[in-house]
């Protein structure tokens, strides 16, 4: 099994916020706590991690109240969550970084130790998870959920390669490595774990659910 001292967390909250008028989305509140915090806390309380980082671009004193380093994009203009990635890896001190976003407050606890499971059961650079979602015929499928993603460090030259390309997108890039799909549908497992809160009324919905 993968020691989780051998894997460093990263919380996702470098966005531009452009879907919640523009205000910084990790620092919002969820049941009276910011939605970064939330994300921190679940790492921590899921014990799958050593140490946890925060990639944030703005607002920084605020996310390093939290207690965790935090490091903002070396790429300019708010590139994205790879670039976040791309930050993550060159700052990860651990053979192994995981990656969630700053807005998924209910994610699984044990998210961690299954995305390591496979990665090691699988042999595989990248885990990913997957979580059942109904299609717009009312069927429910798994879709993957890339920014939610268990990375080998030694991918940083290909990321770096990919980013100086002009490359944006999360499963363009997971596609040229050998990644496997962690599905997240057990019977225990809540239907809202990942469900991410893009505005303010989705917010305010989640914390009503």
């Amino acid at each position: 099994m993968i020691n989780p001292n051998d894997i460093t967390g990263l919380i996702l909250a470098g966005g531009r916020g452009s879907r919640m008028g523009g205000v910084d989305k990790g620092l919002q509140a969820f049941n009276g706590m910011p939605l970064a915090l939330h994300t921190l806390t679940r790492l921590q309380m899921g014990g799958g991690v050593g140490q946890i980082m925060i990639n944030a671009n703005r607002n920084l004193a605020a996310y390093e109240s939290f207690g965790a380093a935090v490091w903002p994009d070396g790429l300019a203009d708010y590139a994205g969550p790879l670039a976040g990635f791309l930050t993550g890896l060159e700052r990860c001190e651990t053979p192994l970084l995981v990656t969630v976003p700053c807005d998924t407050p209910l994610l699984p606890l044990d998210l961690v130790p299954r995305l390591a499971q496979a990665l090691e059961s699988e042999d595989a650079d990248i885990a990913m998870a997957a979580a059942p979602e109904v299609d717009k015929d009312g069927h429910v499928k798994l879709r993957p959920q890339p920014v939610f993603c268990l990375l080998r460090v030694e991918l940083l030259e290909s990321l770096v390669k990919f980013t100086q390309d002009g490359g944006r997108k999360i499963d363009a890039w997971t596609a040229l490595h050998k990644t496997v799909v962690v599905p997240f549908d057990l019977p225990g497992d809540d239907p809202r774990a990942f469900c991410n809160t893009n505005t303010l009324a989705e917010l305010r919905e989640l914390e009503n659910t």
